[in-house]
Protein backbone atom coordinates (compact mmCIF):
# COMPACT_ATOMS: atom_id res chain seq x y z
CA UNK A 1 0.00 0.00 0.00
CA UNK A 2 1.53 3.29 -1.12
CA UNK A 3 2.10 5.94 1.54
CA UNK A 4 0.52 9.26 0.54
CA UNK A 5 1.88 12.20 2.54
CA UNK A 6 -0.93 14.52 1.45
CA UNK A 7 -3.70 12.14 2.53
CA UNK A 8 -2.04 10.62 5.58
CA UNK A 9 -0.40 13.64 7.20
CA UNK A 10 -1.09 17.00 5.62
CA UNK A 11 -4.87 16.80 5.19
CA UNK A 12 -5.54 15.54 8.79
CA UNK A 13 -3.23 18.24 10.13
CA UNK A 14 -5.01 20.95 8.14
CA UNK A 15 -8.38 19.63 9.34
CA UNK A 16 -7.13 19.72 12.92
CA UNK A 17 -5.85 23.28 12.57
CA UNK A 18 -9.12 24.38 10.99
CA UNK A 19 -11.00 23.14 14.07
CA UNK A 20 -8.65 25.08 16.36
CA UNK A 21 -9.27 28.30 14.44
CA UNK A 22 -12.96 27.93 15.33
CA UNK A 23 -12.22 28.36 19.06
CA UNK A 24 -14.17 31.34 20.41
CA UNK A 25 -12.79 34.35 22.33
CA UNK A 26 -13.66 32.99 25.79
CA UNK A 27 -12.30 29.57 24.92
CA UNK A 28 -8.95 31.05 23.88
CA UNK A 29 -8.62 33.03 27.11
CA UNK A 30 -9.47 29.90 29.06
CA UNK A 31 -6.67 28.04 27.25
CA UNK A 32 -4.17 30.76 28.23
CA UNK A 33 -5.15 30.19 31.85
CA UNK A 34 -4.78 26.44 31.33
CA UNK A 35 -1.16 26.89 30.24
CA UNK A 36 -0.18 29.03 33.24
CA UNK A 37 -2.08 27.00 35.82
CA UNK A 38 -0.82 23.76 34.26
CA UNK A 39 2.81 24.74 34.80
CA UNK A 40 2.10 25.93 38.34
CA UNK A 41 0.12 22.88 39.42
CA UNK A 42 2.65 20.57 37.77
CA UNK A 43 5.28 21.87 40.19
CA UNK A 44 2.90 21.85 43.14
CA UNK A 45 1.71 18.27 42.67
CA UNK A 46 5.26 17.01 42.28
CA UNK A 47 6.68 18.79 45.33
CA UNK A 48 3.87 18.96 47.86
CA UNK A 49 4.16 15.33 48.98
CA UNK A 50 7.92 15.79 49.32
CA UNK A 51 7.26 18.99 51.28
CA UNK A 52 5.04 17.08 53.71
CA UNK A 53 7.70 14.39 54.17
CA UNK A 54 10.45 16.99 54.65
CA UNK A 55 8.48 18.47 57.56
CA UNK A 56 8.62 15.12 59.37
CA UNK A 57 5.15 13.81 58.51
CA UNK A 58 4.41 10.50 56.76
CA UNK A 59 2.23 9.02 54.04
CA UNK A 60 -0.73 8.68 56.39
CA UNK A 61 -1.04 12.48 56.67
CA UNK A 62 -0.63 12.80 52.90
CA UNK A 63 -3.53 10.43 52.35
CA UNK A 64 -5.69 12.18 54.93
CA UNK A 65 -5.11 15.60 53.36
CA UNK A 66 -6.18 14.29 49.96
CA UNK A 67 -9.19 12.73 51.64
CA UNK A 68 -10.04 16.04 53.33
CA UNK A 69 -10.10 18.05 50.11
CA UNK A 70 -11.90 15.30 48.21
CA UNK A 71 -14.51 14.78 50.94
CA UNK A 72 -15.18 18.51 50.98
CA UNK A 73 -15.56 18.52 47.19
CA UNK A 74 -17.92 15.56 47.47
CA UNK A 75 -20.13 17.25 50.09
CA UNK A 76 -20.36 20.63 48.36
CA UNK A 77 -20.61 19.42 44.75
CA UNK A 78 -24.36 19.91 44.28
CA UNK A 79 -24.43 23.33 46.00
CA UNK A 80 -21.45 24.38 43.86
CA UNK A 81 -23.38 23.35 40.74
CA UNK A 82 -26.24 25.59 41.78
CA UNK A 83 -23.80 28.41 42.65
CA UNK A 84 -22.15 28.13 39.23
CA UNK A 85 -25.55 28.74 37.61
CA UNK A 86 -26.42 31.66 39.92
CA UNK A 87 -23.18 33.68 39.79
CA UNK A 88 -22.16 32.66 36.27
CA UNK A 89 -19.24 30.76 34.77
CA UNK A 90 -16.76 33.65 34.81
CA UNK A 91 -17.14 34.43 38.51
CA UNK A 92 -17.12 30.73 39.37
CA UNK A 93 -13.81 30.15 37.58
CA UNK A 94 -12.28 33.26 39.15
CA UNK A 95 -13.37 32.39 42.68
CA UNK A 96 -12.25 28.79 42.31
CA UNK A 97 -8.82 29.82 41.00
CA UNK A 98 -8.34 32.55 43.61
CA UNK A 99 -9.14 30.26 46.55
CA UNK A 100 -6.82 27.55 45.20
CA UNK A 101 -3.90 29.97 44.87
CA UNK A 102 -4.44 31.47 48.32
CA UNK A 103 -4.66 28.00 49.87
CA UNK A 104 -1.32 26.95 48.40
CA UNK A 105 0.35 30.13 49.67
CA UNK A 106 -1.21 29.65 53.10
CA UNK A 107 0.16 26.11 53.45
CA UNK A 108 3.66 27.44 52.82
CA UNK A 109 3.38 30.38 55.22
CA UNK A 110 1.85 28.37 58.07
CA UNK A 111 3.00 24.72 57.71
CA UNK A 112 1.07 23.18 60.60
CA UNK A 113 -1.28 20.21 60.66
CA UNK A 114 -4.29 22.40 61.49
CA UNK A 115 -3.56 24.78 58.60
CA UNK A 116 -3.00 21.87 56.20
CA UNK A 117 -6.40 20.42 57.05
CA UNK A 118 -8.20 23.78 57.02
CA UNK A 119 -6.79 24.89 53.68
CA UNK A 120 -7.43 21.50 52.12
CA UNK A 121 -11.07 22.09 53.02
CA UNK A 122 -10.87 25.42 51.19
CA UNK A 123 -9.22 23.71 48.23
CA UNK A 124 -12.04 21.18 48.22
CA UNK A 125 -14.52 24.04 47.81
CA UNK A 126 -12.49 25.81 45.14
CA UNK A 127 -11.62 22.75 43.09
CA UNK A 128 -15.21 21.55 43.21
CA UNK A 129 -16.48 24.90 41.95
CA UNK A 130 -13.81 24.98 39.23
CA UNK A 131 -14.31 21.44 37.96
CA UNK A 132 -18.11 21.73 37.97
CA UNK A 133 -17.97 25.00 36.03
CA UNK A 134 -15.42 23.93 33.42
CA UNK A 135 -17.48 21.50 31.31
CA UNK A 136 -20.63 23.68 31.07
CA UNK A 137 -18.38 26.67 30.32
CA UNK A 138 -16.73 24.86 27.41
CA UNK A 139 -20.10 23.65 26.13
CA UNK A 140 -21.49 27.21 26.19
CA UNK A 141 -18.44 28.62 24.42
CA UNK A 142 -18.18 26.13 21.56
CA UNK A 143 -20.22 24.73 18.70
CA UNK A 144 -20.69 21.11 17.75
CA UNK A 145 -17.99 21.41 15.05
CA UNK A 146 -15.04 22.12 17.36
CA UNK A 147 -16.40 21.02 20.76
CA UNK A 148 -14.60 17.69 21.05
CA UNK A 149 -11.39 19.35 19.92
CA UNK A 150 -11.77 22.12 22.52
CA UNK A 151 -12.30 19.67 25.39
CA UNK A 152 -9.33 17.56 24.31
CA UNK A 153 -7.13 20.53 23.43
CA UNK A 154 -7.73 22.04 26.88
CA UNK A 155 -6.77 18.80 28.61
CA UNK A 156 -3.83 18.33 26.26
CA UNK A 157 -2.48 21.83 26.92
CA UNK A 158 -2.86 21.22 30.64
CA UNK A 159 -0.76 18.08 30.38
CA UNK A 160 1.86 19.69 28.15
CA UNK A 161 2.07 22.59 30.59
CA UNK A 162 2.41 20.01 33.34
CA UNK A 163 5.40 18.71 31.36
CA UNK A 164 7.13 22.02 31.90
CA UNK A 165 5.94 22.18 35.51
CA UNK A 166 7.16 18.69 36.40
CA UNK A 167 10.52 19.35 34.79
CA UNK A 168 10.83 22.69 36.59
CA UNK A 169 9.71 21.12 39.87
CA UNK A 170 12.47 18.54 39.66
CA UNK A 171 15.16 21.23 39.59
CA UNK A 172 13.62 24.19 41.45
CA UNK A 173 14.39 22.94 45.00
CA UNK A 174 18.00 22.31 43.98
CA UNK A 175 18.37 25.82 42.57
CA UNK A 176 16.78 27.41 45.64
CA UNK A 177 18.75 25.21 48.02
CA UNK A 178 21.96 26.24 46.26
CA UNK A 179 21.08 29.92 46.64
CA UNK A 180 20.26 29.51 50.34
CA UNK A 181 23.16 27.10 51.02
CA UNK A 182 20.83 24.38 52.27
CA UNK A 183 19.88 20.89 51.09
CA UNK A 184 17.55 20.59 48.11
CA UNK A 185 15.40 18.24 50.22
CA UNK A 186 15.09 20.73 53.08
CA UNK A 187 11.55 21.92 53.83
CA UNK A 188 12.63 25.52 53.13
CA UNK A 189 13.73 24.61 49.59
CA UNK A 190 10.40 22.92 48.94
CA UNK A 191 8.45 25.74 50.59
CA UNK A 192 10.03 28.50 48.51
CA UNK A 193 9.57 26.44 45.34
CA UNK A 194 5.85 26.02 46.02
CA UNK A 195 5.46 29.70 46.96
CA UNK A 196 7.02 30.82 43.66
CA UNK A 197 4.68 28.71 41.54
CA UNK A 198 1.69 29.77 43.66
CA UNK A 199 2.42 33.35 42.63
CA UNK A 200 2.58 32.20 39.02
CA UNK A 201 -0.78 30.47 39.46
CA UNK A 202 -2.34 33.72 40.72
CA UNK A 203 -1.02 35.56 37.64
CA UNK A 204 -2.86 33.00 35.53
CA UNK A 205 -6.17 34.43 36.73
CA UNK A 206 -5.70 37.55 34.57
CA UNK A 207 -7.06 35.88 31.38
CA UNK A 208 -10.15 34.83 33.36
CA UNK A 209 -10.77 38.45 34.34
CA UNK A 210 -10.96 39.28 30.63
CA UNK A 211 -13.68 36.70 29.89
CA UNK A 212 -16.95 37.95 28.45
CA UNK A 213 -19.93 36.85 30.49
CA UNK A 214 -22.63 34.86 28.71
CA UNK A 215 -25.83 34.15 30.58
CA UNK A 216 -28.18 31.23 30.25
CA UNK A 217 -31.75 31.77 29.12
CA UNK A 218 -34.61 31.92 31.59
CA UNK A 219 -35.64 28.27 31.30
CA UNK A 220 -32.08 27.07 31.58
CA UNK A 221 -31.56 29.08 34.75
CA UNK A 222 -34.63 27.65 36.47
CA UNK A 223 -33.84 26.37 39.95
CA UNK A 224 -36.01 23.29 39.47
CA UNK A 225 -34.95 22.35 35.91
CA UNK A 226 -31.94 20.24 36.97
CA UNK A 227 -33.98 18.54 39.71
CA UNK A 228 -36.78 17.70 37.30
CA UNK A 229 -34.29 16.34 34.79
CA UNK A 230 -32.71 14.10 37.44
CA UNK A 231 -36.14 12.75 38.43
CA UNK A 232 -36.99 11.99 34.82
CA UNK A 233 -33.65 10.39 33.88
CA UNK A 234 -32.23 8.50 36.89
CA UNK A 235 -31.18 5.49 34.80
CA UNK A 236 -29.22 7.59 32.31
CA UNK A 237 -27.49 9.54 35.07
CA UNK A 238 -26.55 6.32 36.84
CA UNK A 239 -24.98 4.96 33.67
CA UNK A 240 -23.08 8.18 32.97
CA UNK A 241 -21.72 8.58 36.50
CA UNK A 242 -21.30 4.99 37.74
CA UNK A 243 -18.19 3.97 35.76
CA UNK A 244 -16.46 7.22 36.72
CA UNK A 245 -17.15 6.51 40.39
CA UNK A 246 -15.45 3.12 40.14
CA UNK A 247 -12.53 4.58 38.19
CA UNK A 248 -12.02 7.21 40.89
CA UNK A 249 -11.93 4.53 43.59
CA UNK A 250 -9.07 2.89 41.72
CA UNK A 251 -7.23 6.08 40.76
CA UNK A 252 -7.24 7.37 44.34
CA UNK A 253 -5.26 4.33 45.48
CA UNK A 254 -2.11 5.10 43.50
CA UNK A 255 -2.25 8.34 41.51
CA UNK A 256 -1.62 10.73 44.44
CA UNK A 257 1.43 8.67 45.43
CA UNK A 258 3.26 8.08 42.15
CA UNK A 259 6.14 10.37 43.16
CA UNK A 260 6.49 8.50 46.45
CA UNK A 261 6.28 5.17 44.55
CA UNK A 262 9.24 6.00 42.35
CA UNK A 263 11.25 7.30 45.30
CA UNK A 264 10.63 4.41 47.71
CA UNK A 265 10.32 1.44 45.32
CA UNK A 266 12.83 2.45 42.64
CA UNK A 267 14.99 4.79 44.79
CA UNK A 268 15.01 7.69 42.33
CA UNK A 269 15.98 11.31 43.05
CA UNK A 270 13.69 14.36 42.88
CA UNK A 271 15.32 15.39 39.59
CA UNK A 272 14.74 11.99 38.02
CA UNK A 273 11.14 11.84 39.23
CA UNK A 274 10.51 15.39 38.04
CA UNK A 275 11.89 14.55 34.61
CA UNK A 276 9.85 11.33 34.53
CA UNK A 277 6.66 13.18 35.42
CA UNK A 278 7.48 15.88 32.88
CA UNK A 279 7.82 13.43 30.00
CA UNK A 280 4.76 11.58 31.31
CA UNK A 281 2.76 14.82 31.08
CA UNK A 282 4.17 15.40 27.61
CA UNK A 283 3.11 11.93 26.48
CA UNK A 284 -0.37 12.37 27.96
CA UNK A 285 -0.63 15.80 26.34
CA UNK A 286 0.12 14.34 22.92
CA UNK A 287 -2.40 11.56 23.54
CA UNK A 288 -5.07 14.09 24.46
CA UNK A 289 -4.40 16.10 21.31
CA UNK A 290 -4.77 12.98 19.17
CA UNK A 291 -7.94 11.81 20.94
CA UNK A 292 -10.51 14.01 19.10
CA UNK A 293 -9.27 12.75 15.72
CA UNK A 294 -9.77 9.17 16.89
CA UNK A 295 -13.19 10.00 18.36
CA UNK A 296 -14.29 11.61 15.12
CA UNK A 297 -13.26 8.54 13.15
CA UNK A 298 -14.24 5.67 15.47
CA UNK A 299 -16.78 7.17 17.89
CA UNK A 300 -16.44 8.64 21.37
CA UNK A 301 -17.37 5.65 23.50
CA UNK A 302 -15.31 3.31 21.34
CA UNK A 303 -12.21 5.40 22.01
CA UNK A 304 -12.99 5.41 25.75
CA UNK A 305 -13.32 1.62 25.97
CA UNK A 306 -10.40 0.71 23.72
CA UNK A 307 -7.82 3.15 25.13
CA UNK A 308 -8.68 2.38 28.75
CA UNK A 309 -8.71 -1.35 28.05
CA UNK A 310 -5.26 -1.19 26.43
CA UNK A 311 -3.90 0.70 29.46
CA UNK A 312 -4.47 -2.17 31.92
CA UNK A 313 -1.45 -4.36 30.93
CA UNK A 314 0.81 -1.34 31.23
CA UNK A 315 -0.55 -0.50 34.69
CA UNK A 316 0.30 -4.05 35.75
CA UNK A 317 3.82 -3.61 34.41
CA UNK A 318 4.12 -0.21 36.11
CA UNK A 319 3.25 -1.58 39.53
CA UNK A 320 5.10 -4.88 39.48
CA UNK A 321 8.16 -4.55 37.26
CA UNK A 322 11.42 -4.79 39.28
CA UNK A 323 13.23 -2.64 36.71
CA UNK A 324 12.93 1.15 36.85
CA UNK A 325 13.23 1.71 33.10
CA UNK A 326 10.47 -0.81 32.42
CA UNK A 327 8.21 0.68 35.08
CA UNK A 328 8.90 4.17 33.73
CA UNK A 329 8.05 3.11 30.16
CA UNK A 330 4.82 1.53 31.37
CA UNK A 331 4.03 4.75 33.26
CA UNK A 332 4.25 6.73 30.02
CA UNK A 333 2.14 4.39 27.92
CA UNK A 334 -0.39 3.26 30.54
CA UNK A 335 -1.32 6.68 31.86
CA UNK A 336 -1.41 8.16 28.37
CA UNK A 337 -3.92 5.53 27.26
CA UNK A 338 -5.99 5.81 30.43
CA UNK A 339 -6.19 9.61 30.41
CA UNK A 340 -6.50 10.43 26.73
CA UNK A 341 -10.19 9.51 26.72
CA UNK A 342 -11.14 11.73 29.69
CA UNK A 343 -12.15 14.84 27.70
CA UNK A 344 -13.86 12.63 25.12
CA UNK A 345 -16.05 11.15 27.82
CA UNK A 346 -16.70 14.59 29.35
CA UNK A 347 -17.94 15.77 25.97
CA UNK A 348 -20.00 12.61 25.62
CA UNK A 349 -21.65 13.22 29.02
CA UNK A 350 -22.37 16.91 28.37
CA UNK A 351 -23.91 16.10 24.98
CA UNK A 352 -26.15 13.46 26.53
CA UNK A 353 -27.95 15.90 28.85
CA UNK A 354 -30.05 19.03 28.41
CA UNK A 355 -28.42 22.47 28.80
CA UNK A 356 -30.43 23.20 31.94
CA UNK A 357 -29.00 20.10 33.64
CA UNK A 358 -25.34 20.43 32.65
CA UNK A 359 -24.11 22.06 35.87
CA UNK A 360 -26.04 19.52 37.93
CA UNK A 361 -24.62 16.61 35.93
CA UNK A 362 -21.14 18.14 36.20
CA UNK A 363 -21.75 18.21 39.96
CA UNK A 364 -22.63 14.51 39.95
CA UNK A 365 -19.52 13.72 37.91
CA UNK A 366 -17.43 15.75 40.34
CA UNK A 367 -19.03 13.91 43.26
CA UNK A 368 -18.25 10.56 41.65
CA UNK A 369 -14.62 11.51 41.11
CA UNK A 370 -14.28 13.03 44.58
CA UNK A 371 -15.85 9.98 46.23
CA UNK A 372 -12.97 7.72 45.24
CA UNK A 373 -10.34 10.28 46.09
CA UNK A 374 -12.02 10.85 49.44
CA UNK A 375 -11.60 7.32 50.75
CA UNK A 376 -8.99 5.60 48.59
CA UNK A 377 -5.92 7.74 49.50
CA UNK A 378 -6.34 7.17 53.24
CA UNK A 379 -6.73 3.43 52.66
CA UNK A 380 -3.75 3.42 50.32
CA UNK A 381 -1.56 5.42 52.75
CA UNK A 382 -2.23 2.92 55.53
CA UNK A 383 -1.59 -0.04 53.19
CA UNK A 384 1.68 1.49 52.00
CA UNK A 385 2.98 1.89 55.55
CA UNK A 386 2.27 -1.79 56.33
CA UNK A 387 2.57 -3.64 53.02
CA UNK A 388 4.06 -1.35 50.36
CA UNK A 389 2.49 -0.61 46.98
CA UNK A 390 1.42 -4.09 45.80
CA UNK A 391 -2.08 -4.09 47.30
CA UNK A 392 -2.93 -0.53 46.16
CA UNK A 393 -1.91 -1.42 42.60
CA UNK A 394 -4.02 -4.59 42.64
CA UNK A 395 -7.00 -2.55 43.81
CA UNK A 396 -6.48 0.07 41.11
CA UNK A 397 -6.19 -2.45 38.30
CA UNK A 398 -9.29 -4.34 39.48
CA UNK A 399 -11.39 -1.17 39.67
CA UNK A 400 -10.27 -0.05 36.21
CA UNK A 401 -11.27 -3.40 34.67
CA UNK A 402 -14.73 -3.17 36.24
CA UNK A 403 -15.21 0.42 35.01
CA UNK A 404 -14.12 -0.43 31.45
CA UNK A 405 -16.58 -3.32 31.41
CA UNK A 406 -19.39 -1.00 32.47
CA UNK A 407 -18.56 1.55 29.76
CA UNK A 408 -18.81 -1.23 27.19
CA UNK A 409 -21.99 -2.71 28.70
CA UNK A 410 -23.85 0.61 29.09
CA UNK A 411 -22.90 2.47 25.92
CA UNK A 412 -21.24 0.27 23.30
CA UNK A 413 -22.96 -3.12 23.44
CA UNK A 414 -26.46 -1.72 22.90
CA UNK A 415 -25.39 1.41 21.08
CA UNK A 416 -28.00 2.82 18.67
CA UNK A 417 -26.34 5.41 16.37
CA UNK A 418 -29.66 6.87 15.23
CA UNK A 419 -30.90 7.29 18.79
CA UNK A 420 -27.57 8.81 19.82
CA UNK A 421 -27.76 11.36 17.01
CA UNK A 422 -31.30 12.34 18.03
CA UNK A 423 -30.13 12.80 21.63
CA UNK A 424 -27.23 14.99 20.50
CA UNK A 425 -29.54 17.15 18.40
CA UNK A 426 -31.86 17.70 21.36
CA UNK A 427 -28.99 18.56 23.72
CA UNK A 428 -27.26 21.00 21.35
Amino acid sequence: MKFNVQTTLIKPLNDYLSKITLFQYNARLYLVNVIISGVSMGVFRLLFNFYILSLGFNEVLMGRLITTSSLTALIVALPMGYLADVIGRKRSLLIGGLLTGLSIIGMVLWPTIFVFYALNVVMGFSQSLWSITMSPFLMENSSEKERTYLFSFGHGLHMLSGFAGNWLGGYLPTMIGSQLSISSTDSTSYGWSIAIVASMFMAGLIPLILLRRNRLGGDSRSVFAPINYAKENPKLLGKLVGPMLITSLGAGLIMPFMNVFFRTVHHQSDQTIGTLFAWGSFAMGLGLLIAPVLAERFGKIQVVVITQGLSVPFLILLGFSPLFWMSAAAYYVGLTLMNMSSPIYETFVMEKVEPSARAMVASLVSMAWSFGWTFSPSISGALQVRFGFSLPFIGTISMYIIAITLYWFFFWRDRNPKKDQEALSQAA
